[in-house]
């Protein structure tokens, strides 16, 4: 059972272990189809542990992106906001004139303990899924151990530099060209460049790494008229997981959506009725 009390930094340790233990389970259960047992066994920790909560709502977040039904979208932006409320107690605590002078100067990373850094990652990455979430609802649909957690730790910030270079690049050249002169970059190369390396990786966001790839080769290209699919690409993503996973439902999804793409129609509804 998850701990009570505000001993959020004597809790560091069973979570560490909890996610090391419980988030490699819950992917499988998730790749298998079976999402309420994953859900469920993240469910009782999601309060507690900044990761429960990341992975407990990065599960909602992709059947929203499935079924792009609004109760779906509602449940995954609730848990969002839910999440964020979780890492932010793990954040490091600082006061008005450190925040102030945080908007001048960089934090540097050595000022943050394992777990703030933890935190910080987490922190970030939900709010991109916010933000991913907010532009499907309300674009695509109207359309139509130090060493131990760095390979996760690194896969984490090439998924989230990725992404947020990716999405910016997708502006159109006017807003992009504000957000370049307060600050923010949006190289494309440089954001695909950075998922290809998260989901090379044997981490727990490999797979979040080659979703979004496969989302943007798939979906975003074809609905901007960008003319960058690649196809090739796509079905290299998805082969080792469809090799492990061979009914899993995100991989028939995708494995259909290729198929159609490359306008074998027949392969995509006989690939779909044989599963």
């Amino acid at each position: 059972k998850p701990s009570t009390g505000n001993a959020l930094n004597k809790h560091w340790r069973s979570v560490k272990f909890s996610y090391y233990t419980g988030c490699p389970i819950t992917l499988q259960l998730f790749l298998n189809n079976r999402f309420a047992d994953a859900l469920a066994l993240l469910k009782p920790w999601k309060n507690q542990s900044m990761y429960h909560a990341m992975g407990y709502s990065s599960i909602l977040v992709m059947q929203a992106g499935m079924t792009f039904e609004p109760k779906d979208m509602e449940a995954a932006m609730t848990s969002l906001r839910e999440s964020l409320q979780t890492c932010q107690r793990f954040r490091k605590k600082t006061g008005i004139v450190e925040t102030l002078t945080s908007l001048w100067y960089r934090q540097p990373a050595e000022n943050l303990t394992e777990e703030e850094m933890h935190a910080e990652l987490c922190y970030a990455e939900v709010l991109l899924q916010k933000a991913s979430l907010t532009f499907l609802d309300e674009s695509i649909i109207d359309i139509a151990k130090v060493e131990s957690t760095h390979i996760h730790f690194k896969s984490g910030v090439s998924m989230g530099i990725g992404s947020f270079n990716l999405m910016l690049s997708l502006l159109p050249s006017r807003v992009l060209r504000l957000m370049e002169f307060l600050g923010f970059s949006g190289d494309r190369e440089l954001g695909l460049s950075e998922l290809r390396d998260g989901a090379a990786n044997s981490s727990l966001r490999s797979i979040l790494c080659t979703l979004t790839l496969l989302m943007f080769h798939l979906y975003i290209t074809v609905i901007l008229g960008t003319g960058e699919t690649n196809l090739a690409e796509a079905e290299a993503l998805l082969q080792p997981y469809t090799d492990k996973f061979p009914n899993g439902a995100l991989m028939l999804f995708y494995t259909a959506r290729i198929a159609l793409l490359k306008g074998n129609f027949t392969f995509d509804c006989w690939e779909v009725d044989s599963n």
